[in-house]
């Protein structure tokens, strides 16, 4: 790692107090809980301490410069000082998914944005807003990893920069020299997420929604103590249901605000298995269907918003829980990467199937709308053993086979799945994901070049990160756009299957 002088750590450290005052207003916390949480930090910043925290947040008199031998390139930008770091969780971290094995990885200095990039620069560079939330400082959201792309590549071209990426069709080829904005690697994203901890989450401490805007009421290992809640670290706190100011709350160690909640961020990696041996400056799998996110957003279990939990989607879809953080290069890096992008299925005249499991029946009455609006054929997903019929103790089951990713057996098979072109998958959101009954269903059969439709009932979490597990399961499948229903769905419930199943362009 880099040795800065003690006379310009000096220097820095003059910067980044002032950076304190202003960041102690913006975020609204009073002086006296910000000394508090410096009082409580480790001594120990040998390592990951005071040589990695270049804070370059109250720039004015220095963008343009040189500090410690970096170029200072804008006020809302911190140089992370590279280094390396155990990416992944260990064994014993709660909640802990199989793809997130341990392993060293090296990163370079690179900048990385303080804030997430808001819907005010979003919309001076591109000229509209996709957003589901209104606000000039809250996070652009409902971007897919192509508008990313492209938003990185504008905004370099309006000032005057090199762009990172060229663009051919669905092919993305990445200048790794370029000196252009960029979006992080899924390496970069979690070293500077970490900024030193190895704890599931940056604050050391099990979040709160005190610290991050996310789904307050389910924080880290609620699952485990929903009726005993005496026993967790954190209790539940507020679910804001919206997104907040990219200034909210304070940042980590080195600088940046919301690593953790209110809305992922899109990385450049392909979703794939990680590469164990030791890496330096690593840039994902060579091919894939999905991409990466990372942070976990507004909508979010804590659990997903860990350190290490990977999150993915295909690149052609948007969320209201995915935004940007940009990030540039600090040293010389020469070569390219090339992605040439995945087509999508197409299911239009295809044989279809609904497919989906029901513990309460508001899934199966969805699924009976449908049914009732295209004329395909239903497949209710019934277990060998059947979960229990009272709520409490279904809610331990769940949570129980989520932990373990149980595969409880199916006691219904379908005969002809190659015949079906397009599956439309129903199921409840139980905790934040996917009923292992589903997962079970989705390793029977090759969904390989078919199209699977999602759609779910839900008691106010929407998808979770069920998306996520779907297309985890199913790579070589395409994903059409989902439907999340509130309970049963109401009297609107066929309006809007209708509405949802002509943007799939399954009825006319």
């Amino acid at each position: 790692m880099k040795k800065i002088s003690a006379f310009l750590m000096a220097i820095l450290m003059l910067f980044s107090l002032a950076a304190c005052g202003a960041d102690m207003q913006m975020s609204g916390k009073e002086t006296d809980n910000m000394e508090s949480e410096s009082a409580q930090r480790p001594d120990d910043l040998e390592e990951f301490g005071q040589e990695n925290m270049t804070l370059v947040t109250s720039t004015e008199n220095i963008v343009g410069q040189e500090v410690a031998g970096q170029m200072i390139i804008d006020q809302n930008f911190v140089l992370i000082t590279g280094g390396s770091f155990e990416m992944g969780s260990p064994d014993t971290e709660a909640w802990r998914s199989e793809d997130e094995e341990r392993h060293t990885v090296t990163v370079s200095d690179f900048y990385m944005g303080i804030y997430e990039v808001t819907q005010a620069e979003y919309t001076e560079v591109i000229g509209d807003n996709p957003s589901s939330f209104t606000g000039d400082n809250l996070p652009v959201e409902m971007v897919t990893w192509i508008d990313a792309i492209r938003y990185c590549n504008a905004r370099s071209e309006k000032e005057g920069l090199t762009p990172a990426y060229i663009v051919e069709g669905q092919t993305v080829i990445w200048n790794r020299s370029a000196e252009g904005y960029r979006l992080p690697t899924e390496a970069e994203w979690e070293y500077a997420c970490r900024a030193g901890t190895a704890t599931p989450f940056n604050t050391e401490t099990s979040i709160s929604a005190e610290e991050a805007n996310y789904y307050g009421h389910y924080p880290y290992e609620i699952e485990d103590h929903y009726f005993a809640q005496g026993d967790l670290t954190t209790k539940p706190g507020e679910y804001r249901q919206t997104t907040v100011a990219v200034d909210s709350f304070s940042p980590n160690r080195w600088g940046l605000y919301n690593m953790h909640g209110n809305v992922s961020e899109w990385v450049w990696d392909y979703y794939g298995a990680y590469n164990t041996g030791e890496q330096s400056d690593p840039t994902g799998a060579e091919t894939g269907t999905l991409r990466v996110y990372r942070g976990g957003g507004w909508n979010d279990f804590a659990k997903n918003m860990r350190s290490a939990y990977r999150a993915a989607f295909a690149e052609d879809k948007e969320s209201f829980n995915i935004g940007i953080r940009l990030v540039r290069n600090a040293v010389n890096v020469n070569g390219s990467v090339v992605s040439a992008g995945v087509q999508s299925a197409n299911h239009a005249d295809g044989k279809i199937l609904i497919a989906f499991f029901s513990w309460g029946g508001n899934t199966r009455g969805i699924a009976e709308e449908i049914q009732a609006q295209t004329g395909a054929e239903l497949f209710e997903i019934k277990l060998v053993n059947p979960y229990s019929s009272n709520y409490n103790t279904v809610l331990d089951e769940a949570q129980r086979d989520q932990n373990a990713q149980a595969r409880p057996e199916l006691a219904v098979h379908v005969e002809n799945m190659e015949d079906y072109d397009t599956i439309i998958l129903g199921y409840p959101n139980w905790w934040a994901s996917i009923p292992m009954p589903i997962a079970s269903f989705l390793e029977e059969y090759d969904f390989t070049g078919k199209t699977i439709i999602p759609f779910c009932s839900h008691g106010g979490g929407r998808f979770g990160q069920s998306l996520t597990a779907i297309g985890k399961l199913v790579p070589d499948a395409a994903m059409g756009e989902a439907l999340s229903v509130h309970y049963s769905g109401g009297s609107r419930l066929s309006e809007d299957v209708a509405a949802w199943l002509k943007k799939n362009e399954i009825i006319e």
